[in-house]
């Protein structure tokens, strides 16, 4: 089975293809950063215009990359859900008009979805079930995967999500955007024990077993720091530092934690926060000492991409969807991950 991904849910145009016996065949990525950059942040108008721009010149040359033709396909997967509602109706609307014109199924993926099975794109993947942590500009979660489609939550945020807070960290630091990465760069040159920044709902998972996350209280306390000092160099290091070591602590407990909960012993961690050094140095040393497995994807497909999609969609086909080849499917910019039904055989 030959699948073409695409990824249009906010502001990354990802296309690839992925064969169900030689894997991954070849991926494109095109990013917005430099266009959003001038506005702080993601401009939905924008965005859609954009992906219009980019994803048929992505598919040819994914396509040609792959040494595969448009008739060679088995099925078209887009994202269908959660994201910007133009972004989503334009990966939609040329996805399924492919599908159509092929007669071959299309198959609408949640954008979760594909960061939650996308470490099965390595060469060792973790197996059925685990814990998964997905960390992303607005998803933290964790949720216990049995197995395509097989979701319970565990924990959630209540508020801001850990990539949403790392980018207004970054902003209120004047870092600009994209900002999550730019605050993990600052932060190598800083002291992380020099501010001590709350660790948010600790005390509540010690005491009665909560493993929600919540990111505000901490997005204020640095708020307030830098309001009464206002920074200079080395002091936005250090904030960084200090703010990266709060966050990363709070989601390695909390996976530790979920992992005891369900007696699992493996971890995979998904999302473009999932690129983030420090967290990743941190679950590495809880994993040897405590004797569980992590899996991270690639570094290239923590964030937004096609591959995910491709192989999302491609588990779903072998597991026996259908897909809908003769209209396009209806987008949902609201969707919850829990609801994504399971595919059995």
């Amino acid at each position: 089975m030959l699948v073409l991904g695409i990824e249009t849910s906010c502001d990354e145009t990802g296309v690839a293809v992925y064969d169900g016996e030689r894997g991954l065949l070849a991926h494109a990525l095109h990013s917005q950063g430099a266009l959003h950059a001038p506005y702080g942040g993601v401009v939905p108008e924008l965005a859609s215009r954009d992906h219009i721009r980019r994803l048929l010149p992505l598919i040819r040359r994914v396509l040609k990359q792959a040494c595969v033709r448009e008739t060679d396909l088995t099925a078209v997967a887009f994202t269908r859900g959660p994201g910007l509602a133009g972004a989503l109706l334009v990966g939609s609307t040329i996805a399924s008009s492919l599908a159509f014109g092929l007669g071959i199924p299309a198959i609408g993926v949640h954008h979760l979805e594909g960061h939650l099975l996308s470490p099965l794109l390595e060469e060792d993947p973790p197996a059925f079930p685990f814990v998964a942590l997905l960390v992303s500009g607005g998803h933290t979660q964790l949720m216990r995967v049995s197995g395509v489609g097989d979701y319970e939550m565990i924990g959630e945020t209540l508020d801001d999500a850990a990539g949403e807070a790392f980018d207004k960290t970054a902003k209120l630091l004047g870092l600009g955007y994209p900002g999550g990465p730019a605050l993990a760069g600052l932060a190598e040159q800083g002291k992380a024990d020099r501010f001590a920044f709350p660790r948010p709902m600790l005390d509540r998972m010690q005491k009665h077993g909560d493993l929600d996350f919540s990111f505000s209280g901490l997005k204020t306390a640095v708020v307030t720091l830098v309001r009464r000092h206002p920074p200079d160099p080395q002091m936005k290091a250090d904030v960084a530092a200090a703010f990266q070591e709060a966050v990363a602590e709070v989601l390695v407990a909390k996976s530790m934690a979920a992992l005891a909960r369900t007696g699992l012993a493996r971890l995979v961690v998904a999302g473009g926060v999932g690129a983030n050094l420090r967290l990743r140095t941190l679950l590495d040393s809880a994993a040897v000492r405590e004797g569980f497995r992590v899996s991270y994807p690639a570094m290239e497909f923590c964030t937004d991409n096609g591959a995910m999609i491709a192989l999302a969609g491609y588990l779903r086909l072998k597991a026996g969807e259908s897909g809908l080849p003769f209209r396009v499917l209806p987008i949902k910019p609201r969707w919850d991950l829990t609801s994504v039904r399971s595919i059995r055989a």
